[in-house]
């Protein structure tokens, strides 16, 4: 519980911290020109940070115009193209949200039936909520939705076991492996380094023997089994990570709580964790992405049913056509999760990423 209050108070702080980002920069604006009047600050100085501060724009720019592509392209139309031939255009000509409505769906609550008092008697009440509809997609000439809420459903269900399963391997092992000496510990450590490097070199190999054996036991179109492998997967790479965040820790605060009677139990939910969260959300955020945006895996073991996003994202492409607008819309949709989470968790991303660089 002190952990995840801990990262709810960082979560509320940068969403502070984001909301307050233009009041913040108005008010150094205005500092700096009152310094500028006065003499305190020389003149060259604000003209230094606002010519850096073009170019950083100008570079960013220039690093997501492939995204704003896609979104024009989103929103061009369900005809649209990405070629025309008048050449590259920076605006669509007809702009429409169908694309999205098309991805969206129908948003609708359903109705539930809730019974009050004992069931199966005359006591018992029952009564009927009502359906709402949030957005109607018939009447913005939708007919036939696309199933996003289908594949996002499946989606949730393969990256949260993913991630439940990964984390419950990932942090004992890293913690045994930082913190407690024990036969074999080198050898373990090498084998773990050993199945980062050697994965992607065996890919091709190991996919063929898993669909193989998959389908021995029956497991070929499981979205619970797709997530043991991905967890498995997972689980090297984020283990040496999280174990060199761990390595950081002073054995002091260890020791200390030691001292103070604490059990092993709290000393690691109370004193490691706490302070491995840098290392943590980094390591949540990579097994995450890992169920999220796999594509090649889940196409070879799930079938049309249990499609997840990036498979029904690729079902979109016909054989002779792709319908680029709800193509990039669907696209767009399922990208903006990663971009949400990555955001709230860059700080943190960033602070695992340089601390296990500098100790590894």
């Amino acid at each position: 519980m002190n952990l995840l209050s801990s990262i709810g108070r960082k979560l509320v702080v940068d969403s502070k911290r984001i909301l307050l980002t233009p009041v913040e920069t108005a008010r150094d604006v205005k500092y700096t020109i009152e310094g500028v009047r006065k003499g305190e600050i020389p003149p060259h100085e604000p003209l230094k940070t606002v010519g850096a501060t073009i170019g950083a724009l100008l570079l960013v720019m220039i690093l997501l115009f492939p995204v704003y592509w896609i979104f024009q392209a989103a929103l061009s139309g369900t005809g649209a193209s990405l070629y025309s031939a008048n050449g590259l255009s920076l605006f669509p000509d007809e702009p429409t949200l169908q694309p999205f409505v098309w991805v969206v769906g129908d948003l609708v609550v359903p109705a539930y039936r809730i019974s009050l008092g004992v069931p199966f008697t005359e006591l018992a009440v029952v009564f009927n909520t009502p359906q709402l509809t949030f957005l109607d997609a018939s009447a913005h000439g939708v007919e036939n939705s696309s199933g996003f809420k289908h594949f996002l459903w499946n989606s949730v269900t393969v990256a949260v076991p993913t991630v439940l399963i990964a984390m419950c391997l990932i942090v004992p092992a890293s913690y045994a492996l930082s913190r407690r000496e024990f036969i074999f510990r080198r050898k373990i450590l090498f084998l773990y380094v050993l199945l980062t490097q050697v994965g992607g070199g065996l890919g091709i190999a190991l996919l063929i023997g898993l669909y193989a054996i998959y389908v021995q036991f029956g497991f070929n179109d499981n979205k619970l089994a797709l997530s043991v492998y991905y967890a498995a997967t997972a689980v090297p790479f984020n283990t040496w990570l999280l174990k060199t965040y761990m390595d950081g820790i002073p054995v002091s605060y260890e020791e200390a709580a030691v001292v103070d009677g604490a059990p092993p139990w709290r000393v690691v939910s109370e004193v490691i964790l706490p302070l491995s969260t840098a290392g943590l959300a980094t390591v949540f955020i990579f097994t995450f992405l890992t169920g999220w945006t796999e594509f090649v895996v889940a196409q070879t073991l799930l079938g049309t049913e249990n499609y997840t996003l990036p498979v029904g994202l690729y079902a979109l492409i016909g054989e002779y056509s792709i319908p680029w607008a709800r193509f990039s819309a669907f696209a767009l949709t399922f990208a903006t999760p990663i971009m949400l989470v990555y955001l709230f968790a860059q700080r943190y991303i960033e602070g695992g990423l340089s601390f296990g660089g500098i100790e590894g």
